[in-house]
């Protein structure tokens, strides 16, 4: 097992010697000045000749480019992700200031998700072909496809400006953190949910599962006791990848909300142009997603060892 983590670990490297090659890229292949920009974006005006020269030697942008990502790299390394323009702080403590707050949306986005689609999943497998089936995977379906901008303004409208149960935006309280939750929860519970069906549907036709019918189990033993063990299998791991996804892809729900995370603070860096923070949050996001897929992967091996090589 041990041998197995450390190849998957080892793995990561080149994947983000690659996301950092982009990353870094692409201030560089910005049309016009990266600097004025920036200065544009931070400062609200045309910079001076001196400010732009201090800048651009404060970046270390005259040196070569092939100097500048080996000093990147070895900064991010250290956990030095560079200095925000806009902020003079840097860009390290601003993500993980406002970390926690895409950790508490993306745990509570999953719990719902899975409040939702094992339940669903497992109604449509035990009522195969009937109405019930389809009209729980046709709400399955409508999850996954709807918009998360459009599912957000729904509920807002819905639920904060029409029932007032809960704030519009802001963060800092759990009610604020239910309408962003139940928005990414909803698209994931969609793939859970057909993935519980499927997978129940192959787990009824087993033999023990037959073996104990005959013994006079009745259905819910049968589900319960044994079928939704044994299906949750792949789920889990399905669990694993969609938080990540839930980490890396809170972007459009903290920016609707208003909440104060990671994926708001790209969104702000972009208008800002500030660049060096863009690089370090998408790194970091990056970097985070990588690892929720290493622990995903040696999850599923713990608990099926029949997979380690």
């Amino acid at each position: 097992m041990l041998r197995f983590a450390a190849t998957r670990s080892l793995q990561l490297v080149p994947l983000l010697l690659v996301v950092s090659l982009i990353v870094f890229m692409i201030m560089h292949a910005l049309p016009g000045d990266p600097v004025a920009l920036m200065l544009q974006g931070a400062e609200g005006g045309v910079a001076s000749p001196e400010r732009l020269a201090e800048l651009r030697a404060q970046l270390g942008l005259n040196d070569p480019l092939l100097l500048q990502y080996g000093r990147f790299v070895a900064h991010a390394l250290e956990g030095d992700l560079g200095m925000s323009v806009r902020f003079h702080e840097p860009v390290t403590g601003l993500i993980t200031d406002r970390f926690g707050s895409t950790l508490a949306l993306a745990f509570s986005g999953l719990a719902v998700a899975i409040v939702l689609g094992v339940p669903l999943g497992a109604l449509a497998a035990t009522r195969r072909n009937s109405w019930i089936d389809v009209a729980s995977m046709g709400l399955s379906y409508i999850g996954a496809s709807m918009p998360v901008y459009w599912l957000a303004l729904v509920l807002i409208l819905a639920f904060s400006f029409g029932l007032g149960w809960f704030p519009p935006a802001g963060g800092g309280t759990w009610q604020s953190l239910v309408l962003p939750a139940v928005t990414l929860g909803v698209s994931a519970s969609g793939l859970i949910s057909r993935l519980v069906r499927s997978n129940l549907i192959e787990v009824f036709s087993e033999d023990y599962i037959r073996t104990g019918r005959s013994k006079g189990l009745s259905e819910g033993a049968i589900l319960w006791g044994h079928a939704l063990k044994n299906a949750m299998m792949p789920v889990v791991t399905v669990m694993g990848l969609q938080f990540g996804a839930m980490l890396a892809g809170t972007v459009v729900t903290e920016t609707v909300f208003s909440r104060p995370g990671v994926g708001r603070l790209v969104v702000n860096a972009i208008l800002w142009k500030d660049y060096p923070l863009v690089q370090g949050c998408v790194l970091f996001i990056a970097a985070v997603y990588l690892l929720v897929n290493l622990l995903v992967d040696v999850a599923y091996a713990a608990l099926d060892p029949r997979i380690v090589p």
